[in-house]
This record gives structure tokens, sequence and C-alpha cells, in this order.
């Protein structure tokens, strides 16, 4: 099924699909949450907001999906519960405590962290299959060694140099597009 069909269902409120995205979906993304400090509701809730949040974004402006649905869903589930953990930062002034908290800030921060993964997931793909290959091991925290045995190099030293200068490029190619500025550190 083409990844704009979820996207369609969403804006049409399309009880059947949203059904079975959550019955395909919801599983993942709670185990996530629990394993990170939260609970079954902290996970139903962040799961209905990136739905709101993917939903509102695509009405908005329609918008490509490079990887599946399912992946980009839960990627958005795992910004917003890291953002979620984040968001009570505590600031201490005269021996208080003071919690700091804009909601309407946080949801403009969650979009710009959506946009800089889809930046970073296009380029990625821009790059050679073999920078590809490595940079997602490396990413997935594969050691060297075990990306010696899987590759053609010789050692850990001609992989570490290689994931040196695939970062370089990659980096390169994200600084040259015209969005990253926009999506820079406020």
């Amino acid at each position: 099924m083409r990844d704009d069909f979820f996207l369609n269902a969403l804006v049409k409120e399309d009880k059947k699909v949203i059904l079975s995205i959550y019955k395909n979906n919801l599983p993942k993304v709670k185990k996530f949450v629990l394993q990170n400090k939260g609970n079954k509701e902290d996970a139903e809730d962040v799961f209905q907001r990136a739905l709101l949040q993917i939903g509102v974004r695509y009405r908005r402006e329609k918008f490509c999906i490079t990887t599946s649905f399912d992946a980009y869903l839960f990627t958005v589930c795992k910004n917003l519960w890291r953002r979620e953990l984040n968001k009570y930062k505590k600031e201490v002034t005269n021996n208080d405590v003071v919690e700091l908290y804009n909601e309407e800030n946080d949801n403009s921060l969650a979009l710009i962290e959506q946009k800089r993964q889809e930046l970073f997931m296009e380029k990625l793909n821009v790059i050679s299959d073999n920078c590809r290959e490595i940079l997602l091991m490396f990413f997935a925290k594969t050691s060297y060694a075990e990306i010696v045995q899987v590759t053609n190099y010789s050692s850990e030293v001609v992989v570490r140099q290689r994931v040196f200068k695939c970062k370089k490029k990659l980096t390169e190619i994200i600084k040259a597009d015209k969005r990253y500025n926009s999506l820079r550190e406020i």
C-alpha cells in the first residue's frame, strides 16, 4: 500500500484504516514508552498526538514519506516521547524550583524535529550505497569489528576512516540543502 493512503485516511478520518494503524503500530509504541519511563496511558497519548500531528501537517502541506508509514509514525512517536521526557526542565530561582513548559513552543519544536529527520533520511538516500550501508550500521551501534566482518574492509581502522568520510559527506550534503538553515537550532 502506498504511504499516502494512510496520510489521506488520517485527513479523511477513515475509522477503518485508522483502527488498522492502531492495531499494527500501537503495540510497538507501547513497548518503547514502557521501556523509557512511561506507562500505557503515556503511550496511548503519544500515539494519538503523533497521528493528530501527522494528519494536521499533511492537511496543511502535502509531504512524502521516504520510509514506510509505520517507520515514520514510530519515529514521530519516539520524538514526541523523548520531548515529553525533556519538557519539564527545572529552573532554580531564589531556592524555588519552577517547571518550564510551553505547549505551543513544544509543538513547534516537534514539527522542526520531524522535518530535520525527514531531511536527514532524504540526504542519507542520496549518498552512495556503500556510505549509506556503513552509516546505517554505525548509527545502529554496530561495532567496528562487526562492520569489518560484514563488509570487504580490511580492518577496524579502515572502517573508522570510512565512517568519518561518509559522515563528513552526509553533513556536507545536508548543509548544502536550502532547508538546512531554517531547521537549525533555534
